[in-house]
């Protein structure tokens, strides 16, 4: 099958697409990356998405036009990665605006309508709502693939994904799927990455600056180890697993609370402390639970290597690297495992980990926005089974 996923984070600086053949192996799947980009968004949807976004309150009406304006958004990022490549469906995990994974509640927008009218192709779309209607928080959903892409009957891993949050799988060595086809697996939020980052580099540069390019800020600076402490005293850092979180704990208004407290640093200084927040609160997590674990790492904080090289000497057990050792793109890989959580939809299979979104059960997720359907699931049948 050929695939598009299509996945825009926390950080809604624009739309990751990537091509992919994707094709059944005995541990699950193969997958080939044909192509992949990045099309930010247009100036005037960053806009409007900041402004919507918490810590501020957007109205219905600015939803629902925002809903269509992303959906186009996410359908120019899909033609562009195509590029007059006949696709047999696109899985677009659209734009968080709203997740409380305490409450089951969450809201991804991006209409997949728009997607499809411009692929000419079935869409799949909505992938959280089925595990919070599950009783899950909804997030995170990517530990499903990265269990059938990344486990290994040889060494233990983490699957950890530095975006605006930070996230991991827990992988020993050998897992399989339960009876129910499930994964086992131990997956959740850790808090911050990149987010609280790029925040202070926004607000302390007047927004000429969006984040730490390479680095560069958190590599001059010197952390505040009383700030640090401080800052990790918040009661989610310490909060057991299943759990997940966002922008609505973590945004700018995490940085507006402790004000007092990041004021007296300076730029260099204040960014080195808040990237050894994120190395610390990943590698305490990864420390109680594999610390000789191979530390496989994509998103966007897979290349900051100051933070890497933070998350290393915190974890001097593990192996830090990342995915691009097993041929995955570091910036990709959201983006790949939404098109993989698409076959699935079209499967009818479950695809959550109960055990890391605290589900009652697993569930097929996402719904579908159809369009020669029919073949689409002929293709299938004949290549899966």
């Amino acid at each position: 099958m050929i695939a598009i996923g299509l996945m825009s984070g926390t950080s809604f600086d624009g739309v990751d697409a990537a091509l992919v053949r994707i094709a059944p192996n005995d541990r699950g799947y193969a997958i080939e990356t044909l192509d992949f980009v990045t099309r930010p968004y247009d100036a005037e949807v960053v806009e409007r998405l900041a402004a919507l976004l918490p810590p501020h309150a957007g109205s219905t009406a600015e939803v629902a036009e925002l809903h269509r304006r992303v959906g186009e958004q996410f359908a120019l990022a899909a033609r562009a990665v195509a590029a007059g490549t006949p696709v047999d469906f696109v899985a677009s995990h659209g734009q968080t605006v709203w997740h409380d994974g305490e409450r089951n509640v969450t809201l991804q927008i991006g209409d997949a309508f728009a997607i499809r009218e411009a692929l000419r192709t079935t869409v799949c779309y909505d992938f959280r709502s089925a595990d919070t209607a599950a009783g899950g928080c909804g997030a995170p959903l990517v530990p499903y693939v990265d269990a059938l892409l990344l486990a290994s009957d040889d060494e233990d891993r983490i699957a950890l994904n530095l975006g605006g949050i930070a996230h991991l799988t827990v992988l020993p060595r050998g897992i399989r799927r339960g009876a129910d086809g499930a994964f086992d697996v131990v997956a959740f939020d850790t808090g911050p990455a990149n987010m609280l980052m790029d925040a202070f580099v926004a607000e302390r540069t007047r927004g000429r600056q969006r984040y730490d390019r390479d680095g560069a800020l958190a590599s001059r600076g010197i952390v505040d180890e009383s700030v640090l402490d401080a800052l990790l005293a918040d009661p989610y850092f310490a909060q057991e697993p299943p759990k997940s979180t966002g922008r609505e704990r973590f945004g700018a208004q995490f940085l507006t609370h402790h004000a007092t407290l990041l004021e007296p640093l300076d730029l260099e200084d204040g960014v080195a402390t808040l990237a050894e927040l994120t190395a610390v609160s990943v590698a305490d997590q990864i420390a109680k639970r594999l610390p000789d674990a191979r530390v496989l790492v994509a998103g966007g904080g897979a290349r900051n290597p100051a933070l890497l090289g933070r998350l290393a000497a915190r974890l001097p057990r593990a192996r830090v690297e990342t995915t691009a050792a097993m041929g995955i793109d570091p910036d990709a890989k959201e983006a790949i495992a939404f098109a993989v959580l698409g076959l699935e939809t079209l499967r009818g299979r479950g695809a959550n980990v109960p055990r890391a979104t605290g589900a009652t059960r697993s569930v097929p997720l996402g719904a579908i926005a159809p369009f020669g359907l029919a073949r689409v699931l002929a293709k299938l049948e004949a290549e899966c089974g």
